[in-house]
């Protein structure tokens, strides 16, 4: 039987069980964060939409080489509903996974895991050490520069954001929105009093 409506805490319950790792947590609840708030933005489900990005990269600490397959399985044994599976499966299209980011819900989590990383590296280098005082135009500017975060890959956000019709800048900006939110939480609430 399937389960209805996966709650944050079973996310959340989920999350800490897969992941012990301080760094995947917080980028969980950024990508948490972050898809409520566009959630909200745009009249959907808060709730799915967070639950989904909670769990995200659920396997990518216990399973890297079978990043988005283990999630499947895992939240397949948990009874959770296709349309959540599917939606965190896709994240990982034309990465590790061949399923293609359909939905807005889908397209949003697509373009922003990666988006998440090159916010988080900015606001460290700040002298705040925060997402509180961050600007659009301080995320852009790092964005052109390929040697910065460079793990993080531009394409796939620009390919999200084109899915989506909307700006790179648009989505900078909901990505720092949905990040003050969660500072705290993800240690990137700083020092802005300076």
């Amino acid at each position: 039987m399937e389960k209805s409506n996966p709650t944050r805490e079973d996310a959340l319950n989920l999350l800490h069980r897969y992941n012990e790792t301080d760094s995947l947590r917080k980028h969980a609840y950024a990508v948490e964060g972050v898809m409520r708030y566009i959630a909200r933005k745009r009249g959907e489900d808060e709730e799915k939409w967070g639950v989904i990005g909670l769990v995200h990269d659920l396997d990518y600490e216990q399973y890297p080489d079978q990043h988005c397959t283990k999630t499947r399985e895992i939240l397949e044994q948990e009874n959770w509903p296709e349309e959540y599976v599917r939606a965190v499966v896709s994240h990982g299209w034309g990465i590790c996974s061949d399923v293609e980011p359909l939905t807005v819900l889908e397209q949003t989590l697509y373009a922003i895991d990666e988006l998440t990383g090159l916010v988080s590296a900015n606001a460290l280098i700040r002298p705040s050490k925060s997402v509180m005082d961050m600007t659009v135009k301080s995320v852009k500017k790092k964005w052109k520069t390929a040697t910065f975060a460079a793990g993080v890959d531009r394409s796939i956000i620009q390919k999200g954001a084109d899915m989506l019709g909307v700006d790179v800048s648009e989505l900078i900006e909901d990505t720092i929105m949905g990040m003050r939110e969660v500072a705290e939480a993800i240690g990137l609430k700083g020092d802005v009093s300076g």
